[in-house]
């Protein structure tokens, strides 16, 4: 179960980076000291307090899913309960967009398949886990919806996207394998390593000359593109129930019990984005003419 997940190679060398640490270690012998001086080595080799809070999380699950095997009872080794994360709440939200202008330069300086991926980021803001796990089997052609499974989705829910004309067209120029079911691919294979999408997503932003990185003032990471894609459906006047349902957000209160919205409000709410981001886009153009 744990290789179906998108994280699995995160998963991975997580565990492989603590067990080069703590690997020969009984697991209750270990003390909250030693858990605080591996995250202050692992903050030396310039990790943010968010990863180590990530990495230390995934050892912890791993932890209690073996006492939970070993019918203990669901114990969580001491230290592990006692480690104080890395990250203050809230202190790594970040708030950057990327402009439809920016979008447009980022298309123009990209490879082909990172092109393919930033056209459909970009028309329905899904993850970039989600964006490698898709296989042509998720493709409704006959509807027009991506239908995303459980599995492959951060919420660990389904989710239906609308299929606009922009995705619609993008799919159509890809070529599909006779050895694996993937849709976006380098150089005929999966792009299973997320590092490898980071590699393509930072060298487009350097050829269209636009800041990259987390750490980098007014740098953009390929991330935002989903935050970009929620405020600009947001200013194209798609409602935020709509807005929820496609990007897999949580519905909230009573919204949960009552608010059910079909595939034709998805569809008008994906049509309302379109249109208005069709618009950014020749304003676009037409203002890189001018200038």
């Amino acid at each position: 179960s744990v290789q179906k997940l998108a994280t699995y190679l995160r998963v991975k060398q997580v565990m492989a980076n603590f067990n080069r640490v703590f690997g020969e270690r009984i697991m209750s012998t270990i003390k909250p000291v030693e858990l605080e001086d591996y995250q202050a080595r692992r903050e030396s080799d310039g990790l943010a307090p968010a990863t180590i809070d990530m990495e230390i999380s995934i050892v912890k699950t791993m932890i209690n899913k073996a006492f939970d095997n070993d019918k203990v009872g669901g114990r969580t080794v001491k230290a592990f309960r006692r480690i104080k994360k890395k990250l203050k709440k809230a202190a790594n939200a970040r708030r950057q967009t990327i402009s439809v202008v920016d979008y447009l330069k980022l298309l123009n300086a990209a490879p082909p398949h990172l092109e393919a991926i930033l056209i459909m980021a970009y028309n329905t803001g899904m993850r970039s886990g989600e964006l490698r796990s898709l296989r042509w089997s998720h493709i409704d052609n006959g509807k027009g919806f991506i239908r995303l499974p459980a599995e492959i989705t951060k919420e660990r829910r389904a989710k239906d996207i609308p299929i606009n004309c922009h995705v619609e067209k993008m799919l159509t120029t890809l070529p599909r394998a006779i050895h694996h079911d993937s849709v976006f691919t380098y150089k005929g294979e999966p792009i299973r390593d997320p590092g490898g999408l980071k590699r393509s997503f930072k060298t487009a932003c350097k050829n269209a000359c636009i800041q990259c990185g987390r750490d980098v003032p007014d740098g953009i990471i390929f991330h935002d593109i989903r935050r970009s894609v929620k405020t600009n459906m947001l200013n194209a006047g798609v409602n935020k129930v709509h807005r929820d349902v496609i990007l897999g957000h949580s519905l909230q209160g009573m919204d949960v019990h009552y608010l059910v919205p079909n595939e034709n409000d998805l569809r008008e709410a994906m049509k309302l984005y379109s249109e208005w981001l069709d618009r950014q886009v020749e304003e676009g153009i037409r203002g890189s003419v001018v200038g």
